[in-house]
């Protein structure tokens, strides 16, 4: 959801230089939108040399896409000038430029459009984009071997390979039933076309349960962010909860059904060739992490409306 603001930048300055700083940076390595990608990593020792790193790179202005004091202490520490920034968290003091939260709140994309219009920049695209790696390149074929070893065989025709990822880093809530997710696989492969589970490795345990119950292959655990890109790529579909993959597969052009229960796909939903299906439960969006009861929001979205939107979705491709 940053990729919009971040290219705004990159087109308003070629003539500058622009470093971006993230968890997921390296995702944009062959995408010419930044000089310089830093990893911003989780654990507290490598966060601290990751900001020297940044602090080297001698940045004047820093545009904080997280709304987390950190960020701000961090900008601080890297010695821009400039540090603009939404005015929550108590980390006022340490901005040169405070944006105030738009009230009602506003999708993701444009909240980070926001900020980067504060230099007077403004963006021709409000939908992320990504080119595909190759299909030659290493990263590609190596995919294609995953595949092969896990068994998947997709017959040539109009035989379709459909992801269907089970996991989300925000918490249990965000994730689909996994009954339906078998119902789905068997759905998919009764006409000929090929499901293939996708996840984190802390999601394997789930995504074993689906694997034994529908007969599906998996790759959970081996689509790690060197491959990500590369597996997205190869899919013609792809069924997920509101998660970053989500995102990710929508900028390369895979076509996506998402589904969403605890949060609120006005402000986070992917944008590009999607298919929202909220589930229907007057508890929901409630931002719960883990539903303290029978999860009803997503255990409301049956297999057959996930195909149907599958198949609407995959009949524009065509």
């Amino acid at each position: 959801m940053a990729v919009p603001a971040i290219r705004a930048l990159r087109q308003d300055a070629p003539g500058g230089r622009l470093l971006v700083a993230g968890p997921w940076a390296t995702l944009l390595g062959e995408q010419a939108l930044a000089d310089v990608l830093v990893t911003y990593p989780r654990s507290w020792s490598g966060r601290l040399s990751t900001a020297d790193t940044v602090r080297g790179f001698g940045g004047s202005t820093a545009v904080l896409l997280p709304n987390s004091f950190e960020a701000a202490v961090s900008a601080v520490y890297w010695g821009a000038r400039r540090r603009i920034g939404f005015a929550v968290g108590g980390r006022s003091a340490l901005l040169t430029d405070r944006v105030e939260l738009p009230e009602p709140r506003r999708h993701q994309v444009d909240e980070y459009l926001l900020l980067v219009e504060r230099l007077g920049v403004a963006a021709d695209l409000r939908e992320p984009r990504l080119v595909p790696p190759d299909p030659a390149s290493p990263a590609r074929r190596r995919v294609r071997a995953l595949l092969a070893e896990a068994g998947v065989d997709v017959p040539c025709g109009r035989a379709r390979l459909v992801g269907v990822h089970l996991g989300a880093a925000y918490g249990s809530a965000k994730v689909w039933d996994p009954e339906r997710a078998v119902e789905l696989c068997r759905l998919l492969g009764a006409r000929g076309d090929v499901a293939v589970l996708l996840g984190a490795s802390s999601d394997v345990p789930v995504v074993e349960t689906v694997r034994r119950a529908s007969g599906a292959p998996s790759l959970a655990g081996r689509d790690g962010p060197d491959l990500l890109m590369a597996l997205l790529a190869e899919l013609d579909a792809l069924a997920c909860g509101d998660t970053g993959v989500a995102h990710l597969a929508a900028a390369l052009g895979t076509p996506v059904v998402a589904l969403f229960g605890p949060t609120d796909p006005r402000l986070t939903a992917p944008r590009g060739p999607v298919a929202v299906i909220r589930g229907d439960a007057p508890c929901a969006p409630c931002f719960y992490r883990a539903c303290p009861i029978d999860h009803p929001c997503m255990r409301g979205i049956g297999a057959g409306a996930v195909l149907e939107r599958l198949d609407a979705l995959l009949a524009v491709r065509a």
